[in-house]
């Protein structure tokens, strides 16, 4: 894990959810709002993806979401049976519970991704290589600096033709800097 979420973080990710998203399972509901009004036990849930792989993890899914609607996982131990997940939450509350949530475009929703974290069981054939990382991340941040110039660059050209001397001595400088920088 990277880094400790903040268990209010969490809990504004879960009532965020609650509300938007209806689940597949009442019970996973239940579960849920009994996280919200628990801080020690939400202290040790964990946000993260293919968590079938943890020692001690649930599945849930939302309605229009092509998965399982719920699944517990406990050591070699897997079931549907919501209520004795939430009995072995009871039991064992210091113990780390992974949570996967399966919704739509789960990939691309900022307020869960503030609040997932990475698998540490994940096997390492499943894992990204850290060199493919890189290259991503170089990737992304090159994408980000052409798209910048474009934008500056139309920008410029809008204030020429508008004839906005301000704007286009600022744009002008921008995209000036933006230049020395990729450099």
């Amino acid at each position: 894990m990277t880094a400790m979420i903040p268990v209010a973080a969490k809990k504004d990710f879960v009532r965020w959810f609650l509300k938007r998203y209806k689940l597949k399972r009442r019970e996973c509901v239940w579960i849920l709002n009994y996280l919200l009004s628990h801080d020690h036990l939400l202290k040790n849930v964990h946000f993260t993806d293919e968590a079938h792989y943890c020692p001690r993890a649930m599945v849930m899914s939302t309605i229009g979401s092509e998965s399982i609607p719920f699944r517990f996982y406990k050591g070699n131990l897997m079931t549907a049976d919501a209520e004795k997940s939430f009995h072995d939450l009871r039991l064992h509350p210091d113990e780390k519970m992974y949570i996967q949530l399966n919704f739509p475009n789960h990939n691309l929703c900022p307020q869960y991704a503030s609040v997932r974290e990475e698998n540490p069981y994940l096997p390492t054939y499943l894992q990204v290589a850290e060199n493919d990382r890189k290259i991503a991340e170089q990737l992304l941040e090159e994408s980000i600096s052409t798209m910048n110039e474009d934008m500056l660059r139309k920008g410029v050209d809008e204030a020429l033709d508008a004839n906005d001397k301000e704007r286009f001595f600022l744009l002008s400088t921008l995209l000036n800097d933006l230049q020395v920088k990729k450099r």
